[in-house]
């Protein structure tokens, strides 16, 4: 079946989502309204009837009509959502619904750009029951397909919340009873491979390139650094920031599992 329909939406409420578990997991999200699914016929037979009743408008497509209007199907595995846009809540609508809460683990990313990673960060944080992301508004992607993506499926349950100073947010979280902890590969910082974090707190984490910058470490309560094996000879000395976020949103699941 042919299409006439282009690829760009010129409506900006309107997000493309591509990738079997981000199309999967959006499609079952009471919060978003879908306008059209384009896919091919391997994922239709997979979807079956029932993906009718959460979507109207279905495109089926060829392989060749798939690569034309989205390039290759190892990037959007035949599968392409056009969805509305989740709305995100401020940081102080955040803070009020968490505010009474006994346990929060919250991650800030400072000038983490890598759509990649921070979807990695998001799926960590959905399987690690942290709710939110806090990105700077002028050093942080928006969310992107590429970002859904990666996060499979978590962008529906964690929330991605753009401020505009870090540090502001930090003295703010501080103001609410967060301790905040600064992960930085600084050999100086504690190293305690026992890393007892507290029920409420906010886990920073830096480029991996530049680490976080000096203002923001000062914000922080505590600077801590993961414990690990380096190999200086093959230059082997730090983890990608996703999986560092992993390893110390572990830390804080494992102590808080009810």
């Amino acid at each position: 079946m042919k299409s006439n329909n282009k690829r760009k939406s010129n409506n900006k409420r309107l997000a493309e989502i591509f990738g079997t578990h981000a199309v999967h997991a959006a499609l079952q999200n009471p919060s978003r309204k879908h306008e059209k699914l384009f896919i091919s016929h391997h994922q239709r037979k997979i979807l079956g009837k029932g993906i009718e009743k959460l979507v109207s408008d279905i495109n089926e497509l060829h392989n060749k009509e798939m690569f034309k209007m989205f390039g290759n199907e190892s990037t959007h595995q035949g599968i392409v959502l056009r969805t509305s846009k989740l709305q995100q809540p401020s940081l102080q609508e955040f803070i009020n619904d968490t505010y009474k809460n006994e346990t929060d683990v919250v991650v800030m990313l400072d000038q983490v750009t890598d759509p990649n990673n921070i979807g990695s960060i998001m799926r960590s944080c959905s399987l690690f029951n942290s709710k939110s992301i806090i990105v700077s508004n002028d050093n942080a992607p928006d969310v992107t397909a590429t970002m859904a993506k990666a996060a499979s499926g978590a962008l529906e349950s964690v929330n991605y919340i753009s401020v505009v100073n870090l540090s502001r947010a930090m003295i703010q979280f501080k103001k609410n009873n967060y301790w905040i902890y600064g992960f930085d590969s600084n050999k100086n910082n504690n190293q305690n491979i026992n890393l007892d974090l507290p029920k409420k707190c906010v886990l920073v984490f830096g480029s991996e390139g530049k680490g976080l910058r000096n203002l923001i470490k000062k914000e922080c309560d505590t600077l801590v650094s993961i414990p690990m094996q380096t190999h200086e000879k093959y230059s082997i000395d730090s983890l990608n920031v996703s999986n560092a976020c992993s390893i110390a949103l572990y830390e804080h699941f494992k102590n808080n599992i009810k």
